[in-house]
């Protein structure tokens, strides 16, 4: 493991991570973040799976409230985005060849947890895209004794265009070789949401505080953020939600929230994916978008105090 940057804003004191670069078996270097917690006894580790066009810092806050609480969290840039390479030439658009390949990206998360002897047991932390790496992740054996799932992306919310057409655009595009363009709906190439976006328009969080955070962590390192789906991405998400879906649910307990104004993924994708999974808790929190972990404080909260909780269970 090789350092790598970590970045925090000139007013933050907090404790920054640990920063390091793992390399994927096809040859991507990967960035990798680690806060420690400290003190005895430690109460586990959090493996922290993000969305897509998110980076280390910005779950810095989360982080912090976990250690506060005695965990460790380990979470990644996954490939394409962040600090981790990017996969095209123009590093702007979300770009993905097929999403197995974030298995590869999964498998050196686990690689570092065992080098770093990160206390067990472990349990995944695993928001919106990261929900659909991570329900992947725990078909194939991931490591963990729980799971917890904030608006994760089992199915996508495409609003007023159909599955099948949405499908069959992004399948056409690839065709024709303009696969590595972005989709329109998805914002454009050279696009950053909390610049482009307005506050009282934005599909992520009411707290203007976090709103406020975003833009500023935009203005001051652009190359950590992307903007739109490619077409390819696109259509490799909506095969992966269609793939997750016919499969058995995990053996482990769950917990998964969903926001009452949830716009970006498919409410009822998840609340299919809860019925069919033995013991899961499904927490439904009125008012809240899709960004639970930075969303006001009473919303916010609630969904901590169920995570630790579940995170507690034997």
């Amino acid at each position: 493991m090789q350092q790598a940057p970590f970045h925090q804003l000139p007013d933050d004191r907090s404790a920054p991570a640990t920063a390091f670069w793992m390399q994927a078996d096809d040859g991507l270097r990967l960035r990798l973040g680690l806060w420690r917690a400290g003190g005895e006894p430690s109460r586990g580790t959090i493996l922290l799976f993000p969305g897509r066009t998110e980076y280390l810092e910005k779950y810095a806050p989360t982080a912090h409230r976990l250690m506060a609480q005695g965990y460790d969290v380990l979470s990644i840039d996954w490939r394409g985005q962040g600090m981790s390479d990017r996969l095209q030439s123009d590093p702007r658009p979300g770009h993905i060849g097929a999403f197995a390949d974030y298995q590869r990206d999964v498998i050196e998360m686990v690689v570092a947890a065992g080098d770093l002897d990160l206390p067990r047991p472990w349990h995944l932390l695993a928001h919106s895209m990261g929900g659909c790496i991570g329900l992947a992740a725990l078909d194939g054996g991931l490591p963990v004794q729980s799971a917890v799932f904030s608006a994760p992306m089992w199915g996508i919310n495409l609003r007023r265009v159909q599955h099948g057409v949405a499908l069959g655009i992004a399948y056409l595009a690839g065709r024709v070789g303009r696969g590595g363009l972005t989709a329109p709906g998805s914002g454009g190439a050279s696009t950053t949401y909390p610049l482009d976006e307005s506050f009282n328009a934005n599909l992520l969080t009411r707290n203007g505080d976090e709103w406020a955070r975003l833009v500023r962590e935009a203005v001051a390192w652009p190359d950590l953020t992307i903007g739109g789906a490619t077409y390819d991405w696109v259509s490799k998400a909506l095969n992966e939600c269609a793939r997750l879906s016919r499969l058995p649910s995990p053996d482990l307990p769950m917990l998964v929230s969903l926001g009452s104004d949830e716009r970006i993924v498919s409410p009822q994708a998840i609340r299919d994916r809860t019925a069919r999974w033995p013991g899961a808790e499904l927490i439904q929190i009125a008012g809240a978008r899709h960004e639970i972990l930075m969303e006001t404080p009473d919303l916010r909260d609630a969904f901590f105090d169920a995570m630790l909780a579940h995170f507690d269970t034997p």
